[in-house]
């Protein structure tokens, strides 16, 4: 799957949004080392604190599936014009998936008309994941 492919999922993904509260709906798209495509979107709740990014339901969804690595890409979608970036608890859930496997993943960060490709290393440097407990056996 092309990054065009992977933003166009991610797109599909947010118009899934339930998003009555913020009307900011969120689409994400993961691409794996063998093929696989797993999109998420926001789902809100009345308990603000109780919501889901995109990127939390996609990585909850793959993990479900038994994927355990290969995330190589990742398309996050918004409604504006500008290009978002994964907040800072899903650059944490994006790092614990990616660090299963060992890669540091492009975040492709998708607004109407741009998009800005990161590296996941480059969101969250020196980033707390399972290597950081194994010191601690």
């Amino acid at each position: 799957m092309s990054d065009d492919e992977l933003i166009a999922a991610a797109r599909a993904a947010a118009e899934k949004s339930y998003s009555p509260y913020s009307r900011f709906p969120v689409g994400a798209a993961f691409r794996f080392a063998d093929g696989l495509v797993v999109t998420g979107t926001n789902i809100e709740n009345a308990s603000y604190g109780l919501s889901l990014c995109a990127e939390t339901v996609a990585a909850a969804k793959a993990m479900d599936a038994g994927v355990r690595g290969g995330l190589e890409a990742v398309a996050v979608t918004g409604p504006g014009d500008e290009p978002i970036t994964p907040c800072g608890r899903c650059r944490q859930v994006l790092n614990e998936l990616a660090s299963l496997g060992g890669t540091d993943p492009d975040i492709l960060c998708v607004g109407t008309s741009q998009v800005h490709r990161l590296k996941l290393s480059a969101l969250l440097p020196h980033a707390f994941g399972p290597s950081s407990l194994a010191a601690h056996d």
